[in-house]
């Protein structure tokens, strides 16, 4: 299998429930998938490591790394002034461990990596109804209502970006989503073997 092809991206709006969808994974997959750390100028939440959740960059050193031509993609997201980015050595450590490489991106970023990697595999997490978006975004308690509505305005324009993944997840039944995903996986990789 070429390394274009074990490349997983998923994406969908905050409150989609992608990181736990994407965590699951991780875990249950039999498909051997390795999730992309993410780079960001954003500040950790309490619960956030470095190096595990994301590479958390100052302003000055992700510039660096921008100009230097380290990520396959990066963008300013939520238009809050905080950046994120897939640095190419995160591709390459998969690749160097015979896994796919996973990643958890947002629909711009995303279609950065499907024009430099077309054969990559991508998914669009999506919820029964913007009521879930805004449900579980308020539930989480970490943003404050200006985050939240940019966050819900964001959602909205993302979703205009669905049509352009290969399969859409409506994440009703978290279980069942997983089960749909793991699927896919296992069909792309059998055909691909």
């Amino acid at each position: 299998m070429d390394d274009e092809s074990r490349i997983l991206v998923i994406s969908g709006p905050s409150g989609s429930g992608k990181s736990t969808i994407v965590n699951r994974l991780v875990v249950e997959s039999p498909v051997r998938l390795e999730k992309m750390i993410s780079a960001t100028t954003r500040p950790a939440r309490p619960s956030e490591r470095d190096g595990e959740d994301y590479y958390f960059l100052t302003l000055d050193e992700f510039n660096r790394r921008r100009d230097a031509e380290e990520f396959v993609e990066c963008e300013e997201v939520f238009s809050a002034g905080y950046w994120y980015g897939t640095l190419k050595s995160e591709l390459r450590r998969a690749q160097e461990m015979g896994a796919w490489a996973f990643l958890e991106i947002d629909v711009k970023g995303a279609t950065r990596v499907l024009q430099v990697y077309p054969g990559a595999l991508s998914i669009f997490i999506r919820t029964p109804s913007d009521d879930v978006f805004e449900q579980r975004l308020r539930s989480r308690g970490t943003e404050s209502e200006d985050v939240i509505q940019r966050r819900l305005k964001s959602a909205r324009e993302e979703l205009q970006y669905a049509d352009r993944y290969q399969y859409q997840i409506c994440n009703d039944n978290l279980d069942q989503a997983v089960a749909t995903i793991i699927e896919i996986l296992v069909n792309r990789e059998s055909r691909n073997a």
